[in-house]
């Protein structure tokens, strides 16, 4: 049997700067351990300097694939390995030597918002 799973938005900022580059990801977690249960790719985006968004597919190799827009840019991340919760924190590769360390700040339940009459 499949163990519970909950959709979630996940918000991380960069641990160099906060400011730049914050990123968030739609993600599908075990209730119980908070680890990512979705085998398919999934989306997100960084916002770089606050106006400019740059979306990308989380592949299930932890290849950041940045589309037509970047590319050449390999980028990856290790978050697929991690438990998904406040305060963890997880690591993306720009290129083979420059790499920054991000922490979850917030995950927030996908389609939980009331409607608004």
């Amino acid at each position: 049997m499949t163990p519970p799973a909950r959709d979630v938005r996940v918000r991380a900022l960069w641990r160099d700067d906060p400011t730049e580059a914050p990123l968030t990801v739609d993600l599908r977690i075990e209730e119980e351990d908070g680890r990512i249960v979705s085998t398919w790719d999934v989306f997100g985006a960084f916002d770089l300097v606050g106006a400019s968004r740059r979306p990308f597919i989380l592949r299930r190799d932890g290849a950041l694939d940045l589309g037509v827009a970047a590319p050449g840019l390999a980028w990856r991340t290790d978050l697929r390995d991690k438990a998904i919760k406040v305060g963890a924190r997880f690591l993306v590769r720009w290129n083979e030597t420059d790499v920054g360390e991000y922490e979850i700040v917030k995950i927030a339940e996908l389609g939980t918002k009331d409607a608004r009459s």
